[in-house]
């Protein structure tokens, strides 16, 4: 069965523990709704580990990103400006999907 969401493998222990409750993307992948179910797997395998319910998808710049999405992140600010820029370089138009791990 096809994973809805993938992550980088990096990231799968903080969302496990609920330390990661938000991911920012692309407009590719702004498509979820709130309380919509999402397989979720690994990036680097596609590997399966667990199921997150989508809470709320809302617009966000690069610039608009704060410490409170830092900390949903579980990352400093500027580690999280950081990340975003080398996985979307030069692209300011994100989305912050809130979610939970149900399973």
């Amino acid at each position: 069965m096809p994973n809805d969401i993938t992550f980088f493998a990096r990231f799968e222990t903080d969302i496990l523990a609920g330390r990661k409750t938000i991911t920012i993307r692309d407009e590719a992948e702004s498509h979820f709704r709130p309380g919509q179910r999402l397989r979720t797997g690994r990036y680097e395998d596609n590997a399966y580990f667990c199921t997150l319910e989508v809470i709320s998808i809302t617009p966000v710049t690069l610039n608009e990103l704060n410490d409170e999405h830092a900390r949903q992140e579980n990352m400093t600010l500027a580690g999280l400006r950081q990340v975003i820029s080398e996985i979307y370089p030069g692209l300011d138009k994100l989305y912050v999907i809130a979610f939970k791990k149900i399973s």
